[in-house]
């Protein structure tokens, strides 16, 4: 529907302004459309050019979108509020957060020698030491190590790039279902979400070849321990995605590896498929420590030289005091040692569930990572449900775009001895359900 909100102005910056006061003040919501130019130009006694031009700032600016034959619109709202996970209720165990268990956590002791105080960091952003343990990392696993760099974690870095490389209203090829923070942080950025499914094997080559059809910029999936779902490549898959994906040598293709050393699935990356524009994430904050704000990335050089040229007009660079930490806990054996532990652990909590389980005629996703996704007909029914048994399990609409409903479970924390309870408990509550419907 057409907006009735009353645009004034004779000049491409008092019409600029009168739109984006309405959108301030909630007269223009978000999605609302606005008049086609030269219907607005007749309308206020302007050339066409001046409301293009008005319409070109605002568009630069994040406030509208221009969706083709749909004509320009108000730019969609973030969706922040509505993906945050609710308070876990007192006396429940939490199954929901996707957190690593803290027992298979290193302590975390701050490095001997602190890094020199009067001087910048903007000469040399990158301790030279860590830039080769993260060469070490990266390379036994196929991803490419000639250009890398550092962030403030996963979302940091896949927010900064994607903010340089693409303009509002941009589409983003996205996994359905998905991170959820990440579903937030792109339509925040002003961008467009193309929703891909994914199976066992991460995301389908069908879909991603439908989303590029329909012009996306950008592919953000994850190539194993996909959260919530839990798909990892296979080398076919990669094989098939890389495939698709070279055809578009303008589209940049984000591989999130955020569980990376603490996942049992090997990495199959796309990133050494020869793609011209591309970059490979990876975090620590699940094996060495939650509040470890920090990644690392590779990636081509254009990538690297736009990221790094917006991290120095910004922050300028990662604090040293925290790559030395993180280099010390990367290259500690008996750290080594416990990661090893950690991904052995995890591996048997959700092989575990996801047996009892099926054992109990409940099918589940999770071929790697520390979920399960379990297609369910009736989430909140799900959720209460277990509630009632005094768990807490993570409802699928915050990670779900249009694909069907279901419950995230965090097994991270979930002890083989659990397992049976809950899958008890859960069978007992999709027992109580199908009473309420019927059968």
């Amino acid at each position: 529907m057409v907006t009735q909100y009353g645009i004034t102005g004779t000049t491409a910056k008092g019409i600029a302004a009168s739109v984006e006061q309405g959108v301030a003040e909630g007269a223009l919501a978000p999605e609302a459309a606005l008049p086609p130019v030269r219907r607005l130009a007749a309308e206020l006694g302007v050339s066409p050019g001046t409301v293009a031009t008005a319409y070109k700032e605002l568009r630069g600016r994040g406030i509208v979108v221009t969706r083709g034959r749909g004509g320009t619109v108000v730019a969609p709202a973030p969706a922040v509020a509505s993906r945050r996970p609710p308070r876990v209720p007192a006396g429940l165990r939490d199954l929901a957060g996707g957190h690593p268990d803290a027992a298979l956590l290193p302590g975390l002791v701050p490095p001997s020698r602190l890094s020199p105080g009067a001087r910048s960091h903007r000469s040399a952003p990158r301790l030279a030491r860590l830039e080769e343990a993260v060469r070490d990392w990266l390379r036994p696993d196929g991803v490419p190590v000639d250009h890398v760099t550092f962030a403030h974690g996963a979302l940091d870095l896949i927010g900064r790039i994607l903010s340089v490389e693409l303009r509002p209203g941009d589409a983003v090829a996205m996994e359905d279902p998905g991170y959820h923070h990440l579903l937030d942080l792109v339509p925040a950025l002003g961008l467009r979400i193309v929703p891909v499914a994914v199976d066992d094997e991460g995301m389908r080559p069908d879909g991603l070849s439908r989303a590029l059809r329909a012009g996306v910029r950008a592919v953000v999936y994850s190539p194993r321990a996909q959260n919530p779902y839990g798909g990892c490549f296979s080398a076919a898959r990669r094989d098939a995605l890389a495939e698709v994906l070279r055809k578009e040598s303008d589209v940049l293709v984000v591989e999130n590896d955020h569980a990376s050393s603490v996942t049992d699935a090997p990495l199959h990356s796309v990133a050494g498929a020869g793609l011209a524009r591309w970059v490979h994430v990876r975090t620590v904050s699940k094996f060495l420590g939650t509040d470890l704000r920090w990644a690392a990335a590779a990636c081509d050089a254009t990538t690297l030289a736009r990221h790094d040229g917006l991290l120095l007009l910004t922050s300028g660079w990662v604090s040293h005091l925290l790559q030395e930490t993180v280099l010390g806990l990367m290259t500690d054996t008996d750290t080594r040692a416990l990661v090893a532990r950690a991904r052995a652990a995890y591996s048997v909590r959700r092989e575990t569930i996801a047996a009892e389980l099926a054992g109990r005629g409940i099918a589940s996703h999770g071929a790697s990572g520390m979920n399960l996704w379990v297609p369910v007909r009736d989430e909140s029914a799900v959720v209460n449900g277990l509630r009632s048994y005094g768990w807490w399990v993570a409802a699928g609409a915050r990670f779900r775009l249009s694909s069907g409903p279901a419950v995230r479970i965090s097994t991270a924390g979930l002890e083989p001895a659990d397992a049976v309870l809950l899958a008890s408990d859960f069978a007992a509550v999709l027992g109580e359900s199908e009473a309420t419907y019927g059968g």
